[in-house]
C-alpha cells in the first residue's frame, strides 16, 4: 500500500478522490483513509484532515485497523488544505461534531457519516475502536462501490 501525500494529488488523471475529515484526524477520519486505501488500491486519491488536528494518530484506532490489515503507519494530524478542498470530488465528514463549509471553487460534494459511537453505550477500549472500525469499513465499501459507479 503505497502512501500518499496531500502534495502528491493529480486528479486530472481521472482517479475519483475522497477526503476523509473529522476534528482532530487523530482517529475516525486517519481511520476511514487507512480502510479507503486499503480497499481502492491505487484507484482512488485518498486524503485525511481535522478541523482543530491533534497532536498524534490514536493508537488504538491504528491498532484496529492494522488488525485487518490496513495502515496508518506514518500519518500524522493535519489542518484541512483549502486547495485539497477544491479539488477532491468527496469530501466525506465523520461525526456530527467537524464541521467543512464549502470554498470557492470546490468541485467536490461534501457529505456527513454519523458514524457509530460505541462510548455512548459504555464500550471503551480497543473494543469501540473495533466498532468504529467495522462500521467505518462498511460504509468505506459502500462509498468505493458509488465511486465506481457500481
Amino acid at each position: 500500500m503505497a502512501e500518499q501525500t496531500d502534495t502528491a494529488v493529480d486528479t486530472s488523471a481521472g482517479s475519483p478522490s475522497v477526503l476523509f475529515v473529522c476534528v482532530k484526524n487523530s482517529g475516525k477520519s486517519q481511520m476511514a483513509a487507512a480502510l479507503m486505501r486499503s480497499l481502492a488500491g491505487d484507484q482512488v486519491e485518498v486524503y485525511s484532515a481535522g478541523t482543530k488536528p491533534g497532536d498524534s494518530v490514536n493508537a488504538l484506532s491504528a491498532q484496529a485497523v492494522a488488525e485487518i490489515a490496513a495502515s496508518m503507519e506514518g500519518e500524522a494530524p493535519k489542518a484541512i488544505d483549502p486547495d485539497l478542498l477544491r479539488r477532491v470530488d468527496r469530501v466525506v465528514v465523520l461525526g456530527s461534531d467537524a464541521v467543512v463549509h464549502p470554498v470557492e471553487g470546490m468541485r467536490g460534494t461534501i457529505e456527513n457519516w454519523e458514524t457509530d459511537e460505541p462510548s455512548t453505550r459504555g464500550v471503551d477500549g480497543i473494543d469501540r475502536m473495533h466498532l468504529i472500525r467495522d462500521d467505518i469499513l462498511a460504509r468505506c465499501e459502500r462509498l468505493l462501490s458509488a465511486m465506481r459507479g457500481h
